[in-house]
C-alpha cells in the first residue's frame, strides 16, 4: 500500500502540525514542493483540519449570531477550496495515466481516486480526535471504552479504504478501469447560477 501509506503519513503530519497551535487561523506551512503530489495531499488535509475545527466552533450554542454567519461563510469558502484541491489531485492521476491503453471491457469507477482520498483524509481526522477522546483526562471509563470501540472500527475502516484505493489505482494503471475528471460545477457560489445572488443583481 505504498501510495496510501504515503497519504496516511502526510495526513498525520498535517494534523499533528495543526494541533501544535490548535487554532483555525494558523497559517499553513506546507513542507512539500508545489510540483509534488505530496504538496496537494498536505494542502487537502490542512483544509479539512481547519474546517473540522470551524465546524466545532459554529456548533457552540452560545455563539454570537454575527460570528456564526462569518464562520458559515468561511466554511462555504473552505468547501469550495476543498473541491478545487480534489480536482487538482484527480487531474494529477489523469495526467499520470493518460497514456495507459484501456483494455476491452474496462469500466469507470463510481468514485474517482481523489474523492476516495478525500474520504481517507477525513478518516484521519476522525481517528485523531477519537483517540483524543480515548485518552481524555477526566472522561469516564464508560466513555473511554465506547470511544475505544469506535476507534478500532475507524482504524479497520482506514485499512479497508486504503486497500480499495490501492486496487483502484492499480486497475487504472493496468487499463482495467478508466477515469474522467469532472468539474463539480457547484452552483451556490456562482452569482449567475444561484437565484438568490442573481436576483440581488436586478
Amino acid at each position: 500500500m505504498q501510495f496510501t501509506e504515503n497519504c496516511n503519513s502526510i495526513f498525520s503530519q498535517s494534523i499533528e502540525k495543526y494541533h501544535i497551535k490548535d487554532h483555525v487561523d494558523t497559517p499553513i506551512e506546507n513542507p512539500f514542493e508545489k510540483e509534488d503530489i505530496q504538496h496537494l495531499l498536505y494542502l487537502k488535509n490542512w483544509i479539512d483540519t481547519v474546517q473540522w475545527h470551524l465546524e466545532d466552533i459554529i456548533r457552540d450554542p452560545n455563539i454570537d449570531p454575527v460570528e456564526a454567519l462569518k464562520i458559515k461563510r468561511r466554511i462555504d469558502a473552505s468547501n469550495q477550496e476543498r473541491t478545487d484541491v480534489v480536482e487538482y489531485i484527480d487531474s494529477w492521476f489523469f495526467e499520470k495515466y493518460k497514456d495507459v491503453q484501456v483494455i476491452p471491457g474496462a469500466s469507470i469507477n463510481t468514485e474517482s481516486p481523489a474523492w476516495a482520498i478525500d474520504r481517507l483524509s477525513i478518516l484521519a481526522l476522525k481517528i485523531y480526535h477519537m483517540n483524543e477522546e480515548v485518552e481524555r483526562k477526566g472522561a469516564s471509563e464508560e466513555h473511554k471504552a465506547a470511544c475505544t470501540t469506535k476507534l478500532n472500527i475507524l482504524l479497520e475502516q482506514r485499512v479497508d479504504l486504503s486497500t480499495a484505493i490501492e486496487e483502484l489505482v492499480n486497475d487504472i494503471a493496468a487499463g482495467k478501469k478508466f477515469m474522467k475528471v469532472y468539474k463539480q460545477m457547484k452552483m451556490y457560489n456562482d452569482p449567475s447560477l444561484n437565484p438568490v445572488l442573481y436576483k440581488e443583481g436586478k
